[in-house]
This record gives structure tokens, sequence and C-alpha cells, in this order.
């Protein structure tokens, strides 16, 4: 069963739904840490809600992690964290895309592709982004990426679990920022593809 999604959350980040509450941020942040500061995330190759491009998804051949850009942590910051989660995991469970530490505490970015300071474990085990690879037929899906910011640096090698990284987190949060993404089977978009194709032909022949 999902654990339940507080109130602030569940009013920054609707298109969840119940499964938020499986999320990182659920328990390690707050309605007051959330956008302190003026924290924010965003990335150059979608806007918040929007869908991602199948280059960063198993839809493309040598697929990458999308670009990401942040603003200045709060002040006594000392290292950011990056999670990349889909809330509608099985059992109810958050399912880590990406797990990234030891990036620097101020502001600052991820090129698309680019190799993260320290890596860890995915759902799938591995210490890599783990491409989005929704089944056909599934309704579209939310990428959650959670920015944190510590008052302290994590003690922890490359290859540590979601459960360390989030223990190890734990009272040390100072900041949080938020930033979602969808992403749908390829008979989804396909079909998306050809309504639009449809408006275009009805346009041309008015």
């Amino acid at each position: 069963m999902p654990a339940p999604v507080p109130a602030w959350l569940g009013a920054l980040l609707p298109a969840a739904g119940a499964g938020a509450g499986g999320l990182a941020v659920a328990g390690l942040g707050s309605a007051e840490l959330a956008g302190r500061g003026g924290m924010r995330l965003t990335s150059a190759a979608f806007a918040d809600g929007e869908a991602l491009d199948p280059s960063f998804t198993a839809l493309e051949e040598d697929a990458v992690a999308p670009p990401l850009e942040w603003t200045a942590p709060p002040p006594g910051s000392a290292e950011l964290v990056l999670l990349a989660e889909d809330p509608d995991g099985p059992g109810g469970q958050a399912f880590c895309h990406w797990l990234v530490w030891g990036l620097a505490p101020q502001r600052g970015k991820l090129l698309e592709g680019e190799a993260p300071p320290r890596v860890g474990k995915n759902s799938f085990g591995n210490s890599e982004w783990l491409l989005p690879d929704p089944m056909p037929g599934d309704d579209a899906r939310t990428l959650v990426f959670q920015l944190f910011a510590l008052d302290s640096p994590l003690a922890l090698l490359p290859g540590a679990t979601r459960a360390d990284v989030l223990a190890a987190m734990a009272g040390h949060v100072t900041g949080v920022a938020l930033l979602t993404a969808s992403f749908a089977a390829e008979d989804d978009l396909a079909e998306d593809d050809l309504a639009e194709d449809d408006w275009e032909e009805a346009q041309a022949e008015e």
C-alpha cells in the first residue's frame, strides 16, 4: 500500500498521484524546505510537467540522462543530492532511476549525458541513469527529479544504495527543489503524433 502523501507535497505534485508518498522527498522534505531561499531545479530539455524526449528514455538507442540546472542552495549547504524517481513503482514503492550525490553546494548544472561525481544504485541495482521504459498500454508516468541541499557532505562511496543515502541525509536537509517530467510507451506517443497530424490535416482543408 502506498505511503500517505503529505499535504504540502500533494499540492506541489498533483500529477504524481497517490504514489508521491513513496518519494524520497516525502520523508526528507517539508513545506518550509521546498524552494527555500529561491532554490530551483530546471532543465533546458523540458519544462516542468512536460514529456521527456525519447533521447532520454528506452525508446531510443544511446539514450542518456537529461540536462539539469539549479540555482544556489540556501546558505550553509555543504552538498547537493539528486534523485529521479517514478512514484508509481511496483507495490506502491518509488522506483529509483537515478541517485547522484557529491554535487557542489552552489549554482550549477549537469549537461546531457554528463557523468556525475558519485552515483548510487538505481532500482535495478546499477549505478547509472536507468532509462524510463514504460509498458505499452500503460498510462503516461511521472518522473520526479528531487534536488536536496545538505548541511554536511555524505561520507558514502559510489555504489551506495538508496536506503543508505536516504539514511545519511536524514536530519541534514537545508532545502529542496522539484522538477517533473512525463513519459509514455511508444504506442501512446504514436497516437499523440497521429492526433496532431489529423488536426494539421483538418486545418489545411479549411
